[in-house]
């Protein structure tokens, strides 16, 4: 049997290991800094909404658990806020699939139990560049999945792939109970509020440890009002400043939001991160590499919702490379080109997208005003998030968005650079 290694416990490596044991022929160990009681009894570690693709890889490899508990999201209601309490331009994305999001302690504690279930093997330690050295020595593949930490140093910084080199983002998550429902007949439906100069608001719908709940993430551009959970606040004070910045900026928000309460004390995240790519392939010296994968490699904004759905098409990506390896080596060679034609044919589409979003040029800004009077804009635009390939066929240019705009019969004109 040919013996793989995985470090990290998050959508990435988790799909991994329980994909290669579900394979067979592996024997599989993981390495993972938490033991599952400890994950569910932590903070909140995202604020992943999963899209139809990257479910359908989950269900094809028996891993999602949750369909029919957690909220199926069929629709997207998007609001410009040009100045406090006004609402400029209004529409809802309908999605293909409907899009599901399970509080990754839940998620990971039982997807990290399943992997002793089905065989695997689990070491819980921290790993520094001694001990992932060591591993990897002892097997025919590490893969590691960590994004964090020490180990995430080890993979370089591509820049001609990296967009920014700050964050572009403050970014604060609650999870909470209680949230009232703009039209509670028309069932759960996602939202999204954007405030120029200021920041985006988005509500998501959700399963949590106790059950159905309500996720609210605020991007704050730097400096802005939205920027005032630096300090990072307790659950409770958090929610209370996010209903002050409802109130002001959003006041019809603010009344869903005034019954809410944080779902449990570890319910809430404050921090910032900056969307980067890095090399995939780790020389760890006397010919020993590792292949990097997930937000090892390639780290968005949450604007776009982009992080779990890149890390589990990313495994599955990696999966599939493995069992199609047969008894081949796994060279460095080999690795490098496991990213490429990932990153061909997905995660580079995500990171434009995502870029895209934080950015808002012209012609993007025009596809949003569409999307107001256009419900097959609006359908669209769910569809690039979802899948975001699609953006190169009618977002990366002024000439493809006013092509297309032109052809749903959009009376306006994209502003070229």
């Amino acid at each position: 049997m040919r013996r793989i290694a995985v470090v990290g416990a998050g959508q990435a490596g988790l799909q991994v290991g329980l994909g290669l044991l579900g394979a067979g022929g592996y024997e599989v160990t993981v390495v993972a800094a938490r033991r599952p009681e400890e994950v569910r009894g932590g903070r909140v570690m995202s604020t992943q909404a999963m899209f139809g693709p990257a479910l359908r890889v989950e269900r094809a490899a028996g891993l999602d658990l949750w369909e029919g508990e957690a909220p199926g999201v069929r629709s997207v209601d998007a609001v410009l806020v040009p100045e406090p309490g006004v609402r400029a331009l209004e529409f809802t994305m309908t999605m293909d699939e409907p899009a599901q999001s399970v509080d990754q302690r839940l998620k990971m504690a039982r997807w990290l139990e399943l992997v002793e279930e089905r065989g695997g093997r689990v070491e819980y330690r921290e790993l520094d560049l001694a001990g992932l050295r060591e591993l990897a020595a002892a097997n025919d593949l590490t893969v590691v999945a960590a994004g964090r930490g020490e180990l995430a140093g080890i993979f370089e910084r591509d820049a001609a792939r990296s967009p920014f080199d700050a964050p572009q983002r403050r970014l604060a998550a609650l999870y909470a109970h209680g949230v009232g429902a703009p039209d509670p007949a028309a069932g759960p439906r996602a939202r999204m509020h954007a405030v120029p100069g200021v920041g985006e608001l988005y509500l998501q719908p959700a399963l949590t440890l106790s059950g159905r709940c309500d996720i609210l993430l605020w991007e704050a551009l730097p400096g802005s009002p939205f920027d005032c959970f630096d300090d990072r606040p307790g659950a409770v004070e958090q929610l209370e400043r996010m209903r002050e910045l409802m109130a002001r900026y959003l006041p019809w928000e603010a009344e869903l939001w005034a019954g809410a309460e944080p779902t449990d004390p570890g319910g809430s995240l404050c921090g910032a991160l900056t969307p980067v790519v890095r090399r995939p392939v780790a020389e760890l010296g006397d010919g020993i590499a590792v292949l990097g994968i997930g937000d090892a490699v390639v780290v968005n904004d949450p604007i776009t919702g982009q992080g779990a759905n890149g890390a589990a098409l990313a495994a599955d990506a990696c999966l599939r490379a493995i069992v199609e390896r047969g008894d081949g080596p796994f060279t460095a060679a080999w690795m490098t080109g496991v990213f490429e034609e990932f990153w061909e044919r997905h995660a580079r589409h995500g990171v434009e997208l995502t870029a895209a979003l934080l950015t808002m040029p012209d012609h993007l800004q025009e596809v949003f005003a569409a999307a107001g009077e256009h419900e097959a804009v609006a359908r669209r635009l769910a569809r690039t998030y979802a899948d975001p390939a699609d953006y190169a066929e009618w977002l990366a240019t002024p000439e493809l968005a006013a092509a297309y705009l032109a052809s749903v019969g959009w009376s306006g004109s994209v502003a070229h650079p």
